[in-house]
């Protein structure tokens, strides 16, 4: 077993670690390796955010291991009102044996997995979506066998989701192209790291202001909402910025070839994908959300078991 005590971003995880997750969730897919790894184990899921993804595949995922899951949403524990982080991370370290944690923040994240005794896994923070980007890298992995000549393209806006993508394709040597309007790019630190990565890996990170000009010759075109969670006040004038970033069927066909549609969930059908694209039979979307479940059952075998 290669891994540290958390998961808190993929920049954390060597090539080695990437691939044991992957290589483990595809026997847990298959059903190859069968029985109760995780029995008398317990997750706790903290909520900040509404989930649906991220709370059901982990609590199956726990189930299906043999353990058990405990769900507590943000009216529960006020995570930085009613208790700090800090003793959230110490009272359940008492009690469990691994942790979840859904946040705005990232910071409290890092107080989380800093205070607690126990593994801690992002299940997502405004700066990253580490369970996401494994995930999508396996279903292109499922989806094309050798990542090496592969290209990814992503429009739409430069956060969470983008950011672990640009890790997890850097780190595993893929071609990325980016778009996105000015001034919604992805942060300068996560770029940095980003290039960095792909210099050792062969893969490499373009960036494009026109959509058009990011997806020629893309394999997989990927897109997230345009306004993320906490965001909601700038739906109206994102919504205009953003207009020219849709994955329609016309940006797909820009490809040049017959490439696969992306995207995370929850989607904002008609705003950054249409309804044409999004339940097309280049879609694969559906895949990504079921590969939420396998590659998480990976990861709590080797942080829990």
């Amino acid at each position: 077993m290669l891994f540290k005590k958390d998961l808190i971003s993929i920049a954390d995880l060597s090539l080695g670690e990437i691939n044991e997750i992957f290589d483990l969730a595809l026997k847990l897919k298959k059903g190859i390796l069968r029985g109760s790894p995780l029995t008398k184990k317990t997750l706790c899921l903290i909520f900040q955010k509404p989930s649906n993804r991220t709370r059901v595949s982990f609590t199956v995922g726990m189930t299906q291991l043999g353990g058990h899951a405990i769900c507590l949403g943000p009216e529960e524990i006020k995570m930085g009102v009613r208790e700090s982080s800090k003793d959230v991370a110490r009272v359940i370290s008492r009690y469990a044996d691994g942790i979840v944690a859904r946040t705005f923040k990232h910071k409290d994240i890092i107080e989380i997995a800093r205070s607690a005794s126990i593994p801690v896994i992002n299940g997502l923070s405004n700066f990253l979506h580490p369970c996401q980007g494994l995930s999508d890298l396996f279903t292109i992995k499922e989806k094309a066998g050798n990542l090496k000549t592969i290209k990814v393209s992503y429009v739409g806006d430069g956060n969470n989701v983008l950011h672990s993508l640009m890790l997890a394709c850097s780190k595993l040597g893929l071609n990325l192209s980016i778009a996105t309007p000015k001034g919604y790019g992805p942060k300068k630190e996560i770029t940095k790291q980003a290039i960095s990565f792909a210099k050792k890996s062969k893969g490499k990170i373009e960036f494009f202001d026109k959509p058009g000009d990011a997806v020629k010759g893309a394999d997989f075109v990927y897109t997230d909402v345009w306004t993320s969670m906490g965001k909601e006040g700038e739906y109206e004038r994102r919504k205009k910025i953003f207009k020219p970033f849709q994955l329609n069927s016309r940006l797909l066909n820009k490809t040049g070839k017959k490439s696969f549609a992306m995207h995370c969930l929850p989607a904002h059908r008609g705003d950054e994908i249409t309804d044409q694209v999004m339940d097309s039979k280049q879609s694969i979307v559906y895949d990504q959300a079921e590969n939420r479940l396998h590659v998480e059952k990976a990861i709590l075998v080797l942080l829990l078991g």
